[in-house]
């Protein structure tokens, strides 16, 4: 009788690089227990350990240790996936980024794949809604002002009571919202909740218009829509169609008093002409979180404008709920993938979201 030897089952392997160098932004060591326990049956979970980025898109250098883990790799959760990576995963078929943009993984070999991306946009949306929120505010109730005149020990309504007063009610604003995804719902819900009613721009308008929003428009609308802004924010990825948005000819079309916030992308408004606007003083201020150079450099005018209100690519931060709420959306993924149902958060790769 011949003796018939089975290979053993495949094992399949999910790749964790998560550990980032911002250690607010590295996943902790429970979470590295939770995807371990939620392995099933005939998964492995490999956990190199090795120093990674989360700024931006993220995208780390690559080492020995990673490159090798990442040869039999069936999915990868990280930040974005740098190019080196995906050339040595031969068996990868999807990516789950802890990062909102992906613009940094649609490189030529990533387009022409059949891997599927999933992103964490939506996870980030409350934090950077947040962080736009209290920057319109800074400005709608003159708390820039207040600011300067604290450090100079300063008592003086005048700039407050003036007439006509720089201070407004949101309820007398009108915000128009590039990008009317995770980031830009949330705001949206929460100004409308406030009392600012909000126009959203999306690339396809005629799609139900989501909560928090009057009502939306197309790209090709935005011209008509900026001159009746009083706030316009850009929440959207950066795209081939979204790059440069906020041209120069545009910002210089909006109302004098108007407020921009930037929480999404530097490369979607031209800051030369932002600059030059805020200096004339026809701009009431700038909320930005990004810009066309990270970190900026210390030559940019930005640094010493009281207009403006500068972070530094920071606006998603908030740990504890972001890997509470990062883990859900993975392991429900996870689940999904294996179940061969459709992913949360899957992302266009031609489309740029």
């Amino acid at each position: 009788m011949t003796d018939i030897r089975r290979p053993p089952p495949a094992i399949r392997r999910l790749v964790v690089d998560l550990a980032a160098v911002s250690k607010n932004w590295a996943l902790p060591p429970e979470g590295e227990e939770r995807i371990r326990q939620a392995a099933p049956e005939g998964w492995e979970v490999v956990i190199p350990g090795t120093p990674t980025t989360s700024d931006g898109d993220g995208g780390a250098a690559s080492n020995p240790r990673l490159l090798a883990a990442m040869e039999d790799a069936e999915i990868y959760f990280g930040f974005g996936l740098p190019r080196p990576l995906f050339l040595a995963a031969k068996k990868l078929r999807w990516i789950q980024s802890a990062s909102a943009g992906v613009a940094s993984l649609l490189y030529p070999e990533m387009l022409a794949s059949d891997v599927s991306i999933t992103n964490s946009a939506v996870i980030m949306g409350d934090p950077i809604a947040e962080q736009a929120l209290s920057g319109i505010l800074y400005f709608v109730r003159n708390l820039d002002i207040a600011v300067d005149q604290q450090r100079r020990t300063e008592w003086n309504k005048a700039p407050f009571v003036a007439d006509p007063s720089m201070a407004r009610e949101l309820s007398e604003c009108r915000a128009l919202i590039v990008g009317t995804g995770g980031i830009g719902s949330a705001l949206a819900r929460r100004l409308t909740a406030l009392g600012c009613p909000c126009v959203g721009v999306r690339r396809r308008s005629g799609q139900p218009v989501p909560e928090g929003f009057q009502r939306t428009c197309s790209l090709d609308d935005i011209d008509d829509e900026l001159p009746k802004a009083d706030i316009v924010v850009l929440a959207t990825p950066a795209t081939p169609l979204t790059l440069g948005v906020l041209s120069a000819a545009r910002i210089n079309c909006l109302k004098p008093g108007a407020i921009v916030v930037n929480v999404a992308r530097g490369a979607l408004l031209d800051e030369e002409a932002l600059i030059q606007r805020l200096a004339g003083g026809a701009l009431r201020g700038a909320v930005l979180d990004v810009f066309e150079k990270e970190p900026l450099p210390v030559t940019s005018p930005l640094w010493g404008m009281r207009n403006v209100l500068m972070t530094p690519h920071v606006a998603a931060v908030s740990p504890r709920l972001f890997w509470e709420r990062v883990l859900e959306l993975f392991l429900d993924n996870w689940a999904r993938y294996r179940a061969g149902t459709p992913l949360r958060n899957q992302i266009d790769k031609h489309a740029g979201y």
